[in-house]
């Protein structure tokens, strides 16, 4: 069927197809999804396992290890690692791209399920796909009204309750993370003086008050037409209850006196001491963020967010006496960013029709062309929500930058249709054979374009995911405007162009520079042409030139671009062992660097020009704090860095890292951080090595020239610990166990947790305590004070029955697929390229490390982003090879010839050296590295730069065979008649994405530096195309002798 009189002859049935494309795309462009990014990430499955007051070794022997190996071989399962810090344990299981999550959370929860004997105070596995490392899209802090004088930590069920569990009911909302608060608990504070009276101990207690807190059934019993559910019903919630409890009861030995709780303790509701504070902007307050569900729409999520924090704000948060503010909120950026990219769109197409309207001088020739934009683009929506892609600045970027190659095969058919209707053809042979003339070179040009892009679409990497949303956008577009070129530009061509011969409109100044550059490359064609080894000279200079110009001009590579959020995060890490009051100080050190700095607000800056603050928090941990900042102007948030990191490195011995939050990356260190693991079995061997490596990186990187470093979880064997010896002799004498002494100092010094009850509809926990004034002012060898009571009813100090030892211990065990692990994560200054940290590391820090030999069973590897970046390099290499196999193999279809193509992959050293110039000259004006998305612009090159040498060698071997010309005048026919579609296409692309490149804003880093690749590589091209490719064809094209042209074959290669 001939697609281009079908079109012709049918215009009324091509436009009603063309707007039932539109309004398809428009209705899908409704439905998909809208993002910041697309999720790069690997999914996660994170299992927590609560134990109070357990130490990491116990941890790591009771709940770890037996996790880890129920867990081990899972189907998918990328990397394992697991954390054993007090009380708690986290296992956290990183998969493969792609994996089906629902399947992956089922086998775990089995898996999990063999593992049992957990220890009694432990709680029970939980499972979760976001992590403590994910980016919230949301902060909310929370402070008191004026006259509220409750403490802020107390509001933390309050929070939970109320706050975490109506927005966590937020479709798109994975978890709600809160900080500072502190949970109610029901305590029973028992009087060693008054149990001894009674001959008790605490073991003692503790068993009678677990076995009396039952709920069971039992069974049914059947009365007449009823039957009746028989339950055992014992539940200890209320303060009544337990005080009723009985201890011991002589009634059954004849003796006449019962012993409750009551008589030996004091029981009520009271709060959990509290284990972090958080200020904001200098105030007491809570925090929590908001962690959204992978592939959810931020933008309708948070919108469902705005609203339920208003409803909150309003009513429950208000009657308590708070206020609530929004710190950060992820859709001003994701607004910015997509508002920016739209306009580029709109921009680029309107420059793209201007440049179109000075090469056609006619306004319906060029609204002809201009219409496969609109067309192409809202119809390119429904494939992508087909194809389940999500709208998103990297998405919206690869429609950027297709607006100007959309219109290439446009202007190619129009070109050639306006050139016949010059020499005089009716409108509608002229839209047939000029469309019929030219339709399999565009045809080619576009399957070059799209094919590049497969290797990508199976890149099963992270930064595959980012590929894909550009290569879908793209591919869908070209292939469009490919459709619209063959059918809707003939179509309208043939009705809207003018009647009669064309009238030439002549512009001073532009034509008369053009005709000079016209004849400029016309002698020199016709120079290069006529004399074989003049056009091979000048070849290889020109394509030698570019190659060395590539290799040498080429930056180092980075991995993906970070971002400029307004948001600041830095993680204050202090020697092991240090108590809350000292991380609060430590915190507040950079508080009071800030305060200036907010108390400007709303001015952007101060005098001396440090952007000002707009808000300000910390929360503080015995182990970390971690501080958080927004600017008030959000262009300007990373300059806030250096001026908040200078007070953290006041305490000797302190780690930190202040960044600005990833787009893409986990964790405080985002997108740019090198991990060093040092992995074994024996803990000490480990922190050797690690103290090695990190006196090697400290020198290699320093602070003071921006480098970043902390070691995961620290460069000690941990904080100072207190262990109690047990002599087994004085025990046994005593009437005790050393579990009877273990349980009894817990209670007296932690707090022993009985049981989990619930109270209403709160789940709290049951907590056997001793006499709060027991801690007060205690020093480590008080802890040999602690009065133990004996079953004789004598009260003994813990340190007549065991050695009180002052030591240190782990204050977190950190595991990497079950090996032990200390990891060094580094963060080298923007100055530095990350390929090049790499190498650093690798080469002065790991080989050293293996020359002088590490001890048994240790290994040093090297991980995070450094590891991403060498896995996608290596991939982008294999991809512009296939993608550099697949154009010459397609154009060797169409030219029946696998030399011909060869002369057109001429163009792709030149492309990549114009590639590199874009890239230098953009970082004339601000910095641009050589990330993963702009060495894409490469392989984007490589499909679309031979479009010109196509067309040059398509035109040549029509005159050649169907017009019976001698090959050097065919040659220079087919370049004088292409000269002019050349330059209009590639202006049109370049115009098109240079508004990509020009205009900052927020994403703009994430597209710009592949933008200039693009510009720069298009621009070299189109120009060197044309003192290239002629002299090469002169050396492989010959006039058709008589048996080829009856075999209908291409004139063979000389």
């Amino acid at each position: 069927m001939d697609f281009i009189r079908f079109s012709i002859e049918r215009p009324v049935a091509v436009i009603a197809a063309v707007i039932m494309a539109v309004l398809f795309g428009l209705i899908a462009v409704s439905r998909i999804p809208i993002q910041l990014a697309p999720d790069v990430r690997k999914p996660i499955v994170v299992i927590g396992t609560n134990w109070p007051g357990a130490a990491p070794s116990e941890v790591e022997r009771e709940i770890i290890n037996p996790q880890e190996e129920a867990l081990r071989g899972l189907e998918g399962l990328d990397i394992m690692t697991s954390r054993a810090r007090t009380g708690e344990a986290e296992v956290t299981l990183e998969f493969g791209v792609g994996t089906d999550m629902a399947q992956s959370l089922l086998l775990v929860s089995n898996r999990l399920d063999r593992v049992g004997d957990y220890p009694d105070e432990a709680g029970e596995p939980t499972l979760d796909t976001s992590g403590s490392d994910d980016s919230p899209i949301a902060w909310i802090l929370l402070t008191a009204q004026e006259g509220n004088t409750r403490s802020m930590p107390t509001y933390g069920d309050f929070v939970e309750d109320i706050i975490k569990d109506r927005i966590e009911r937020i479709e798109g909302v994975s978890a709600v993370n809160v900080f500072g608060g502190v949970t109610r608990e029901l305590q029973v504070v028992i009087d060693p003086r008054r149990l001894a009276r009674f001959d008790l101990t605490v073991p003692e207690v503790v068993r009678i008050l677990r076995n009396e807190n039952i709920s069971l059934s039992a069974g049914d019993v059947e009365e007449g037409k009823r039957r009746y559910v028989v339950r055992a019903e014992g539940n200890l919630n209320t303060v009544a209850s337990i005080e009723s409890v009985v201890l011991r009861s002589g009634f059954g030995s004849g003796g006449s006196g019962r012993v409750r709780v009551g008589d030996v303790a004091n029981v009520d509701f009271a709060f959990q001491e509290s284990t972090s504070r958080l200020r904001f902007r200098g105030e007491p307050g809570l925090a929590f963020n908001i962690v959204r569900e992978p592939g959810a729409n931020v933008i309708q999520t948070m919108e469902s967010v705005q609203e339920v924090l208003a409803e909150l704000r309003e009513g429950p948060v208000a009657d308590a006496g708070l206020n609530m503010r929004q710190a950060y909120d992820e859709t001003i950026y994701i607004n910015g960013a997509i508002q920016l990219v739209t306009q580029n769109i709109w921009i680029g197409g309107a420059l793209a029709a201007i440049v179109l309207l000075a090469f056609l001088r006619s306004p319906r020739a060029t609204l002809v062309v201009s219409l496969a934009i609109p067309v192409s683009i809202v119809a390119t929506f429904v494939a992508m929500a087909a194809t389940g892609r999500t709208l998103n600045v990297i998405s919206l970027a690869g429609i950027a930058f297709a607006v100007g190659m959309i219109v290439d095969a446009a202007i190619v058919v129009l070109e050639n249709i306006y050139r016949l209707r010059e020499e005089g053809k009716s409108r509608r042979e002229a839209a047939y054979l000029g469309a019929k003339q030219v339709w399999g070179a565009i045809l080619v040009s576009a399957l070059t374009t799209v094919l590049v892009f497969v290797p990508i679409l199976i890149m099963q990497l992270e930064a595959g995911q980012l590929f894909r949303d550009i290569a879908v956008a793209i591919s869908v577009s070209v292939l469009l405007s490919l459709v619209v070129a063959v059918t809707v530009i003939p179509a309208l061509a043939s009705r809207l162009l003018t009647n009669g011969p064309q009238k030439k409109i002549t512009l001073w100044g532009r034509d008369h520079l053009a005709r000079g550059f016209h004849r400029a490359v016309m002698a020199y064609v016709r120079m290069t042409v006529r004399f074989r080894t003049l056009g091979i000279v000048m070849v290889a200079a020109i394509a030698g030139g570019a190659a060395i110009a590539t290799v040498t001009f080429l930056p180092r590579l980075e991995y993906l671009p970070e971002g400029n959020r307004n948001l600041v995060f830095g993680l204050i890490i202090p020697p092991p062992g240090y108590n809350l009051d000292t991380t609060q100080t430590i915190a507040e050190r950079i508080e009071t660097v800030a305060k200036p700095l907010w108390e400007a607000n709303p001015a952007t800056e101060t005098e001396d020009g440090t952007p000002t603050i707009d808000n300000f928090f910390f929360v503080a941990r015995p182990g970390a704090t971690f501080v958080g900042a927004s600017a008030v102007d959000g262009a300007r948030a990373g300059d806030l860095i250096p001026v908040l990191s200078r007070p953290i490195f006041a305490e000797p011995g302190t780690f930190g890292f202040m960044t600005q939050p990833s787009l893409f990356g986990r964790g405080v260190g985002g997108g740019r951080t090198i991990e060093l693991n040092i992995s074994g079995q024996d803990l000490e061997d480990i922190l050797s090595v690690a103290g090695q490596a990190a006196g090697t990186i400290s020198q290699l990187l320093p602070r003071s020239e921006g480098h970043q470093f902390r070691p995961i979880p620290g460069l000690e064997l941990g904080a100072p610990e207190v262990r109690l010896m047990p002599d087994r002799l004085w025990l046994a004498d005593a009437g005790l166990t050393a579990s009877d002494l273990a349980t009894t100092v817990d209670a007296f010094n932690d707090g022993l947790r009985i049981a989990e009850i619930t109270v209403g509809a709160e789940r709290i926990n049951l907590m056997l305590k001793g006499d709060p004034g027991l801690q007060l002012g205690q020093r480590t060898q008080d802890i040999g004070n602690y009065p133990v009571v004996t079953p004789s009813g004598q009260i003994i100090p813990v340190s007549a029955l065991a050695d009180v030892v002052v030591t240190a211990g782990p204050t977190e065990i950190r595991h990497r697929d079950r090996l032990r692990t200390v990891t060094l994560e580094v963060r080298p200054s923007d100055d530095l390229p990350l390929e090049a940290a790499v190498e650093l590391l690798e080469t002065e820090v790991v080989d050293v490390l293996e020359e002088r030999g590490l001890p048994n069973g240790v290994r040093v590897t090297v991980s995070g982003t450094a590891d991403q970046l060498s896995q996608t390099w290596e991939a982008i290499q294999i991809n512009l090879a296939v993608a550099l196999i697949i154009v010459f193999l397609v154009m060797a279809i169409l030219f029946e010839s696998f030399v011909l193509p060869l002369v057109i992959l001429i163009s792709v050293p030149v492309a990549a050296a114009g590639g590199v110039g874009g890239l230098a000259l953009l970082n004339t004006f601000q910095t641009q590295p050589l990330d993963m998305l702009t060495l894409l612009g490469f392989i984007i090159l490589v499909g679309i730069v031979v479009n010109n040498a196509i067309l040059i060698v398509h035109q040549t071997l029509y005159h050649l065979r169907d017009e019976g010309m001698a090959p050097i005048d065919a040659i220079e026919e087919a370049t004088r008649n292409r000269i002019r579609p050349i330059f209009m296409s590639t202006r049109t692309s370049v115009f098109g994405m240079r508004p990509l490149v020009v205009f900052p804003g927020e994403g703009s880093e994430l597209y710009r530096g592949l933008g200039a690749v693009v510009v720069g590589g298009l621009s070299m091209s189109a120009f060197l195309t044309l003192l290239t490719v002629p002299p090469l064809l002169r050396l492989c094209i010959r006039a058709p002798v008589e048996d080829d042209e009856k075999l209908g074959s291409p004139a063979p290669a000389e």
